[in-house]
């Protein structure tokens, strides 16, 4: 039965994608903040009314949910932890939005052909992130003690994202580039939305498809982060994989909301840390004290609120 739910859900996401590509996108044009805001509220709320499923779901263990002896949950529990793994996961994405605005300025990809690189991107990025989900399941349910490494993991990345800056991405030195140029040379110049074009009968990249390797390898290395970090708040693998899955679908709109927007929120990047920091001591006391899902929904709401409250004060006062 639990086949049918995971097939259902992909099934789902897949008539969302070809909705957002085939009839809302389907041709290329600048988004707007004020359309881009409005997407983004409609993600959230899907998200949220998913939330709603998930209750209903775990509480009524459809499918054979909730019932697995080593993680048993009831139908609160379950949507609390969805609530939290989806905002852990889209505030961790914040930071993929500064490298992504850098990529598309590295090749100067056109506003209007930038909806289409992250369309691509998210679809990719939605595959990789199902199979380290279930890499991550399989370390966990065979060894107990990869816990303590993926929280020793979580505090390491919160201390290095506290002393680094995000740096201008070098396609020169990016695995996936170089690799691709070994097998198709590079056209100078965009060919429309194409990823691919002919020169003189001859196929070649464009830098759209360039600019497509570098945000795919970019969410490979976050992945990394926040992977572990939602497992630090819950370990049943539909909960972890539907909470990426909506947080990243929203992506898109975020970015055309706030790429232009989050330098006015400097200190975003230290709740950023405190949150990595928080879930990675959760994980590593989760078998010695349980923080419930109930606790560390405010926990991580009231330390992002924090960085927007002090950015929102530090600008008030620059501008007296």
């Amino acid at each position: 039965m639990i086949v049918w739910l995971w097939s259902g859900f992909v099934l789902l996401i897949l008539c969302f994608l070809t909705l957002d590509l085939g009839v809302f996108h389907r041709r290329a044009h600048v988004v707007s903040l004020r359309e881009a805001l409005a997407w983004t509220g409609v993600w959230v709320a899907v998200a949220l009314a998913f939330a709603a499923l998930v209750h209903v779901l775990y509480d009524r263990h459809l499918f054979g949910l909730g019932l697995d002896p080593a993680w048993p949950l009831d139908g609160r529990t379950a949507m609390l932890q969805y609530l939290t793994g989806y905002v852990v996961e889209k505030s961790l994405s914040l930071d993929n939005i500064f490298v992504i605005a850098m990529i598309f300025s590295c090749f100067r990809v056109p506003a209007v052909f930038q909806h289409r690189v992250l369309f691509w991107g998210i679809l990719g990025a939605l595959v990789l992130r199902g199979a380290m989900i279930a890499a991550g399941t399989a370390l966990i349910h065979r060894f107990d003690w990869i816990v303590y490494v993926f929280g020793a993991f979580l505090l390491v990345t919160a201390v290095r994202m506290l002393r680094s800056e995000p740096a201008p991405p070098d396609p020169e030195r990016n695995v996936l580039v170089r690799a691709a140029r070994r097998f198709y040379p590079v056209s100078p110049r965009f060919d429309g939305q194409r990823f691919f074009t002919r020169i003189e009968g001859r196929r070649t990249m464009t830098p759209l498809f360039l600019a497509l390797l570098l945000v795919e390898s970019s969410d490979v290395l976050f992945a990394v982060d926040s992977i572990p970090a939602v497992f630090a708040i819950t370990r049943d693998p539909f909960l972890v994989f539907t909470s990426n899955v909506f947080a990243i679908l929203g992506l898109r709109s975020l970015f055309f909301a706030l790429a232009s927007a989050l330098d006015r929120f400097p200190h975003l990047k230290t709740s950023l840390v405190l949150v990595l920091a928080f879930v990675g001591v959760k994980m590593l006391v989760s078998n010695q004290f349980h923080i419930t899902a109930a606790v560390s929904l405010p926990v991580i709401l009231a330390l992002l609120g924090g960085g927007v409250f002090a950015s929102w004060r530090g600008g008030e006062k620059d501008r007296s």
